[in-house]
This record gives structure tokens, C-alpha cells and sequence, in this order.
């Protein structure tokens, strides 16, 4: 479950109910939970907690995809799709990284370049402008936005300075998503910590100190 508490379809706002309408139907969300893609759907019922918000992130996605009535964006998606998958990749949301490979394939992203996206530093599936986008992803993800201006010039061959800044915006944006779906445990992302110690075997088994020595058990020997 969740870390917050779900809106149902009687306590939301007109705001939210349109796309309550558009996922689930008449369902209520919370009682009968999933949409069409197979997610749970509760990063719908979560953030529909302060409708504000809801419609600051749900605005976002009306520059492209399902929900916008006509796209906004002169950037190709396909490049917006890399960027994004990438992002998610290194933030490590299962949620928007299995999303937004449906994404890149209905927006015309070959298999072998979604499939690249863990090592692409070691593909050769991509051009040399989309390396270039992929490594000034990296910079935006994993160093926080420090990018050297050898990347960036290679970024400025590709994209004109306004796809840059849309390309930036969807990058950081999507690190936001992935983040509070981690954060909050929604949908593909409620899951338990993995990096927690793992016992060691049975008390007579015999292991070493820092120092070398061995012991059996709590005794050193």
C-alpha cells in the first residue's frame, strides 16, 4: 500500500475526477484499484491529495502523451523518450522506467534503444547526438547538473537551444517523479529495501574479525 492515504472517486475534486473518469471509469480507484497499462493507479489517488499539486504534475503531462488534447512540444519524442527512460534508469524507479519503455515504443524508439538504455555508454545502438543526450542525462541525474562543456557542446550540435531546455525540463522532471514514487511506495515502486544486512549462517560457522582472528558463534577463538 501506499505511504499516504488514496482519494476516493466520492472525495475528488472536478480537477481529478476528469482523469479518474479517463483511467478507471466509474470505478472507485481506491476500492477497485488498476488501470488499462496494469498499474495499480495510485499515483493518481496519492497525489490527489492537494489538488494544487495534482494539477502542476498532471500539466506536465499535457505537453505530450495520453492526456494532452494536442502536443505542445517541438522536441522529437523519440530524444524526450531517451532522456526520460535514462532518468528513470539512474533514479531508479521501476514505476516510470517500465512506463516510459511503453512510451518510447509507441513513440517510435527502437527496441535495440530502449533495450540499451542500462549500458548505453557500451552500446552501439545510438547515434552520436543521442550518446551525446544520454551522457548529458547522466550529468543531470547522477551529478546533480554539473556537465563538463565538452558534453554540452556535443549537446548544442544536436538540439537547438529550446529542445535543450525542454530535454532538460523532461529529464529533471521525471527524476522528481521517480523520487516521490520511491519515496511514497506507489505504484510499481512499493517495494521493500533490499540493502539491509543478510545474516550469516548458522552460529557455528566460522568467520573473521577486522583483525583476522576467527570465532565460533559470539566467542572468539
Amino acid at each position: 500500500m501506499p505511504r499516504l492515504r488514496q482519494v476516493p472517486r466520492a472525495e475528488a475534486p472536478a480537477n481529478v475526477l476528469k482523469y479518474y473518469d479517463r483511467l478507471f471509469g466509474e470505478r472507485d480507484p481506491v476500492a477497485q484499484p488498476g488501470t488499462a497499462t496494469g498499474t495499480p493507479g495510485d499515483w493518481w489517488t496519492v497525489f490527489a491529495l492537494v489538488p494544487p499539486v495534482f494539477d502542476h504534475a498532471t500539466s506536465h503531462f499535457g505537453m505530450f502523451g495520453m492526456f494532452a488534447d494536442q502536443s505542445v512540444s517541438k522536441l522529437d519524442p523519440k530524444l524526450r523518450e531517451l532522456g526520460i527512460l535514462r532518468a528513470a534508469y539512474c533514479a531508479q524507479s521501476q514505476f516510470v522506467y517500465s512506463q516510459h519503455c511503453k512510451a518510447a515504443r509507441r513513440n517510435g524508439l527502437a527496441e535495440e534503444k530502449i533495450a540499451g538504455i542500462p549500458d548505453w555508454q557500451v552500446s552501439a545502438a545510438y547515434s552520436e547526438g543521442e550518446r551525446a543526450l544520454l551522457a548529458y542525462a547522466d550529468g543531470l541525474v547522477l551529478d546533480r547538473g554539473r556537465t563538463s562543456d565538452g558534453v554540452f557542446a556535443a549537446v548544442k550540435a544536436a538540439l537547438s537551444d529550446e529542445d535543450i531546455l525542454e530535454f532538460t525540463y523532461h529529464v529533471c522532471g521525471y527524476v522528481l517523479h521517480a523520487t516521490m514514487c520511491r519515496a511514497l511506495k506507489l505504484e510499481y515502486d512499493n517495494v521493500e529495501e533490499r540493502i539491509r544486512e543478510v545474516p550469516a549462517p548458522g552460529a557455528g560457522e566460522l568467520v573473521s574479525d577486522w583483525a583476522g582472528r576467527a570465532w565460533s558463534g559470539d566467542k572468539p577463538g
